[in-house]
């Protein structure tokens, strides 16, 4: 399921699976370009809920790195 506003919003969900979890991107002018906000919200089941500490750091450094890649792509470098 999703949720997407043109040029400012697309939310993501998933309700399946272990760690159902959902992920909200907005976007606002800024001075010099746009801000893109990122919020990853979740609540982990089973398994998932005894990981989900080790979980979480895994997926904070996926998403740090995933957007350091993306702002090098969009900006040329």
């Amino acid at each position: 399921m999703a949720t997407y506003r043109p040029e400012r919003l697309l939310v993501m969900r998933t309700a399946e699976g272990p760690f159902p979890m959902e992920t909200a991107y907005t976007w606002e002018p800024a001075p010099g370009g746009t801000r893109m906000t990122l919020r990853n919200t979740g609540e982990p089941a089973g398994f998932a809920r005894i990981a989900a500490p080790v979980m979480e750091a895994a997926m904070r450094r996926a998403t740090r790195a995933d957007l350091a890649r993306l702002k090098g792509i969009l900006e040329g470098q």
